[in-house]
């Protein structure tokens, strides 16, 4: 029977045409979205973790309290005997030291004087060592716009936005001036190697990136930084896995009052990042649902109005014999028939397109101007486990009731009305 009835969906495209398409579309939309949020929320964690929380992140108490105001005076002392054992005692994850520091950064003129100045918020991080992957985290070589990546000390990169508004231009000198961790002026001359392009709002217009050892010259932070970051290698972030190394980590110092202290914290633990991906996950959970619940509907009616312009063909069927329940039960297998074929087509054609745009992306960046945290302006879907069966609970569960609800009028014919039917 099943065998007859595929056979007839694929012969007779007048009747099974119009109802594949509509399943294969809503099916197709209900993938694709699902993944674009999946890959949105992932772009998030990602961003931020990359540019500023990590995955993880080490630092005093004192630091930890007034972080938005990025106190180097409060700065993690001893970082590499912290370092060799942080990586000892997690194995599995990266531990980078950073500095964040704000500033004014001073561009001369021919004679030497301040041509222009504008504010920075920089960032120090490992540019030189063998093997650092600090470069690759901040996506320098990809956002690279004017010029080169730094080679050597004593060289920098610069926001193009921002080098735009001063006029800097790759190869220039410029004076960087900031607060060191004894609370001294610090000043260090820097050669701009070139301009980058973060894809980040709140980066684009004040980011400068510069070599930690050159930053702890100048903030005269020998063998300190604000923070040391930890990134989970090889596997997505996980809050059960890192909050069990937090708890870890922080057990030895649960009973020390002092202030500076190591202490860990998670992701999101750091600039609201908790409360604002739980509403991202709600706010999701509501769309996702809302998004299903739509394409139910349309499917539902889809089948409907297609078994509704049918009752010709089942005054016929009737009209020779074939009994109500049988016809009403072929209605509904062709219905879950279609809706298999619609569903696997639209699955595979969403999967595949997610696959792409988590490979390539999309860009936004005129939607997200002005965000307070880091949000990226190239958005990545991300293919789950769960998009290859998402599509499954519009697909065929609403052709099913589709064919169900339309079905019920078979029961209501009367063989002695359809001869005066088939007269007409």
């Amino acid at each position: 029977m099943i065998r007859f009835l595929l056979k007839g969906i694929l012969r007779d495209r007048a009747r099974s045409l119009f109802p594949l398409l509509t399943v294969t579309l809503g099916v197709f939309l209900t993938v694709g979205f699902y993944c674009y949020l999946k890959g949105a929320i992932d772009a998030i964690i990602e961003s931020n973790a990359n540019f500023q929380t990590g995955h993880l992140k080490v630092t005093t108490r004192a630091y930890l309290k007034e972080s938005d105001q990025l106190p180097n005076d409060a700065a993690l002392m001893g970082i590499e005997p912290l370092l060799e054992r942080l990586r000892k005692e997690f194995p599995g994850t990266a531990w980078v030291a950073r500095i964040r520091f704000g500033g004014l950064l001073d561009v001369p003129d021919e004679k030497g004087e301040t041509r222009t100045q504008g504010p920075v918020v920089g960032t120090a991080a490992d540019l030189f060592s063998p093997g650092s992957r600090e470069p690759e985290r901040l996506d320098l070589a990809k956002g690279l716009v004017r010029g080169r990546l730094p080679q050597k000390p004593g060289e920098i990169l610069v926001s193009d936005e921002l080098a735009g508004k001063l006029g800097l231009e790759p190869g220039a000198k410029a004076t960087l001036l900031s607060t060191s961790m004894n609370g001294a002026m610090g000043m260090a001359n820097f050669i701009v190697a070139g301009t980058v392009r973060f894809g980040f709002q709140a980066l684009d217009r004040l980011g400068l990136i510069v070599d930690l050892a050159d930053a702890q010259s100048a903030l005269d932070m020998a063998d300190a930084a604000g923070e040391v970051l930890g990134f989970l290698e090889g596997t997505p972030y996980k809050q059960e896995t890192v909050d069990v190394m937090v708890a870890a980590f922080n057990k030895r110092y649960k009973n020390e009052a002092d202030e500076f202290v190591p202490v860990m914290v998670t992701l999101r633990d750091q600039n609201a990042l908790g409360s604002i991906l739980d509403a991202y996950d709600s706010a999701t959970g509501v769309i996702l649902a809302i998004f299903i619940g739509a394409m139910s509907l349309v499917l539902w009616n889809a089948g409907l109005i297609g078994n509704l312009k049918r009752f010709g063909e089942i005054g016929v069927r009737l009209a020779i014999g074939e009994s109500h329940g049988h016809v009403y039960r072929t209605m509904i297998a062709e219905s879950l028939l279609v809706g298999v074929l619609g569903t696997f087509a639209g699955t595979a054609i969403g999967l595949a397109l997610s696959y792409y745009l988590q490979v390539h992306g999309i860009d936004i960046s005129s939607l997200v101007t002005n965000f307070a945290i880091l949000f990226p302006t190239i958005l990545h879907s991300r293919v789950t486990p769960f998009a290859f069966v998402v599509g499954f609970v519009p697909g065929l569960l609403a052709t099913f009731l589709g064919a169900v609800i339309a079905g019920r009028g078979i029961y209501k014919r009367r063989t002695s009305q359809l001869f005066k039917e088939l007269e007409t």
